[in-house]
């Protein structure tokens, strides 16, 4: 099991031969922009795509919902860039480095090739396993060896589970992210609760990285927004009045909830997001950075869970 180097990925292992009952769910690997390799899944209850780039979940559609996640229509879709949109996973640290700033934003997880270890059925449901270990090249920015399994479950809810092993010898500390960008109808009005009373780090140019409590009526945004709460082991809901819908995230082993939108100015500043998209988008994600940076012992094991359901109000 091993990756492969941030700045040369190669395609990913094909998965094993497709089941036999449609019923039971069927995935095939396809060609996509940019040449990137990418993994259909078709189930009884949803459709997915993933990339084994980046172990890149980029569209999530249970039956009779519009998709769940969000995607930009500028995302570059090159080896050694991220993609922008779907569930980027983080790791090993979480926006720019401490005291590196050539190293790239959000680590190097979601830029590099993961290998497809497995596709399982069970239950209707397709669950498809990444995995990605330490190179050469990762330890140039982290040395530390360690293996990653990252398991998304597509069914009528969307499981999604990252387990780090740390195979050094030493303890070591890392920040992580499932960076879930959420397809929303207008950012402008949807509510968010589910976070009353939790500290945040407001990382908004507004806020230049304060701590402010959050008051007890749900959120809403109405300006650039980038907001690290932390602590809090909360599910979060998510209410889309012009989509009709509610999105719930429940997560397990999670003490950090990043909410994110980067609204006007900032869109116009990424090349990978679209000037105008930003009201159809809402990042909630589920993480442990800055405060909640995970220690994890030589030879053990940490599994961080997110699970989202959405239901039509």
């Amino acid at each position: 099991m091993s990756g492969t180097p941030l700045t040369q990925p190669v395609a990913a292992a094909a998965p094993p031969a497709q089941p036999p009952s449609p019923s039971a769910g069927s995935w095939q690997i396809g060609p996509a922009e940019g040449g990137l390799r990418r993994l259909d899944v078709t189930t009884r209850d949803a459709e997915a795509r993933l990339y084994p780039h980046g172990a890149h979940l980029a569209h999530y559609q249970p039956a009779g919902h519009a998709p769940v996640l969000w995607m930009s229509k500028q995302s570059l879709y090159r080896p050694g860039e991220p993609l922008r949109g779907g569930v980027p996973v983080i790791f090993p640290w979480f926006g720019p480095k401490p005291g590196d700033p050539a190293a790239p934003p959000h680590a190097f997880a979601r830029r590099m090739t993961w290998e497809i270890q497995d596709v399982r059925t069970q239950d209707g449901q397709v669950t498809v396993v990444f995995s990605l270990a330490a190179t050469p090249a990762s330890h140039a920015v982290f040395p530390h060896d360690f293996t990653l399994t990252y398991a998304v479950t597509i069914g009528s809810e969307l499981s999604l589970a990252l387990t780090v092993h740390n195979r050094s010898a030493a303890p070591f500390t890392y920040e992580q992210a499932l960076h879930t960008y959420l397809a929303v109808g207008d950012v402008r009005q949807v509510s968010i609760t589910g976070l009353a009373g939790a500290t945040y780090l407001d990382n908004a140019p507004a806020g230049g990285g304060s701590r402010v409590q959050q008051g007890p009526d749900p959120i809403r945004i109405q300006a650039e927004t980038d907001r690290c709460y932390l602590n809090t082991a909360a599910t979060c809901v998510v209410d889309d009045p012009a989509l009709g819908r509610r999105i719930s995230i429940a997560k397990q082993n999670s003490a950090t909830t990043v909410v994110w939108n980067p609204w006007i100015d900032k869109s116009k500043k990424m090349p990978d997001f679209g000037d105008d998209e930003w009201p159809g988008m809402l990042c909630i994600e589920t993480a442990n950075a800055r405060d909640n940076a995970v220690t994890l012992a030589a030879g053990a094991t940490h599994t961080m869970t997110a699970v989202i359901k959405v239901s039509l109000v």
